[in-house]
């Protein structure tokens, strides 16, 4: 298997199949592929199915496994960006809910837990996420341009709501609260922020779909 994303702001991942190779997305994920690529659409069992929905995921997952060489694209919902991860028994990675776009080798997912009730609930990176673990890679979905960081042990990387895209299992996450009435009131930042300690590798979003779906609420019309 070999890959290359193109597109710049509009990307679109190419991923080259040999005979025999698979690669996996949501139901209605491809965007276009080659003669001899057949797919099968599977749940993967109820628990798997209702996990992936929790997650605001489709329940289906397509395979498309290649008779022959060829060919099979999947694209960007939104402009923004592509990154391919490598997953390894020893490093499993977790994503927020929608980052997800393709993955190839044998990972197996399942839905992550934030360990503290207050950072699902107020961390606006979601009380439920998905882990992804086992052997591949895993195409993300970002939102705007993607900014990559290693954190050292105990190094902590303060995020605003919705702007953590993905991170190694490894580190944690919690909540705090911003500090000053006046920074609550009038700075713009909301209460909460979330606070990722390392070791890890953390991936952010410059432009989080629901911050950009505010900011064109704004300039949108009521009607009376």
């Amino acid at each position: 298997m070999q890959y290359r994303i193109d597109g710049d702001n509009l990307p679109v991942v190419k991923i080259a199949l040999n005979p025999g190779e698979t690669v996996s997305c949501e139901a209605g994920a491809m965007s276009w592929m080659d003669e001899g690529i057949e797919m099968v659409t599977e749940g993967g069992g109820l628990g798997k199915m209702f996990g992936r929905m929790m997650t605001n995921e489709n329940a289906f997952l397509n395979h498309y496994t290649a008779s022959r060489g060829g060919e099979i694209a999947f694209a960007s919902k939104m402009p923004g960006s592509i990154r391919a991860i490598e997953v390894t028994p020893d490093n499993p990675l977790v994503i927020q809910k929608g980052a997800f776009l393709a993955s190839y080798g044998n990972l197996d997912s399942k839905v992550f837990f934030q360990k503290k009730v207050g950072t699902g609930f107020f961390g606006g990176e979601g009380f439920l996420m998905r882990q992804y673990s086992g052997q591949g890679l895993v195409f993300l979905e970002i939102d705007g341009s993607a900014h990559e960081y290693d954190l050292q042990p105990g190094e902590k990387k303060i995020i605003d709501t919705g702007y953590l895209a993905a991170m190694s299992a490894s580190c944690s996450m919690d909540v705090v609260t911003v500090k000053g009435i006046k920074n609550v009131l009038f700075g713009g930042e909301g209460l909460f922020n979330t606070v990722i300690t390392g070791p890890g590798h953390v991936i952010l979003q410059s432009m989080p779909i629901s911050s950009l779906a505010m900011t064109l609420a704004a300039h949108i019309p009521s009607s009376r």
